[in-house]
């Protein structure tokens, strides 16, 4: 397996203490947590830790019991995409041209 880039890391980390942070404003335990999404107590711990082989599942069920799943849903939304759209302007073809037969090719 190939090491964590650092800035990968600290993201994790990062998202293991706002996890945690949302718990405790919520006032459920950990044990309260795993619980309700379906996992050990240990396996929340290691989440808070931002332990990268714990499994996007438990993330995402988290981020719902704390009615923020709108926010991972939307992270790498492909219209906003500005990369891979520019990427893809690039292969565009010069010249679009009807096939013969195909009279109503268009769009409009």
């Amino acid at each position: 397996m190939l090491p964590l880039p650092l800035p990968v890391e600290k993201a994790l980390e990062k998202l293991g203490r706002d996890l945690s942070y949302a718990r405790r404003r919520r006032h459920l335990s950990q044990a309260m947590l795993a619980q309700r999404i379906g996992t050990s107590e240990r396996t929340v711990r290691r989440m808070e830790a931002g332990d990268p082989a714990v499994a996007l599942q438990y993330v995402a069920r988290a981020m719902h019991v704390f009615s923020e799943l709108e926010r991972l849903a939307s992270l790498i939304d492909s219209s906003q995409d500005s990369i891979g759209l520019m990427l893809m302007d690039e292969k565009l073809p010069e010249r679009v041209r009807q096939r013969k037969g195909d009279a109503d090719a268009g769009a409009f």
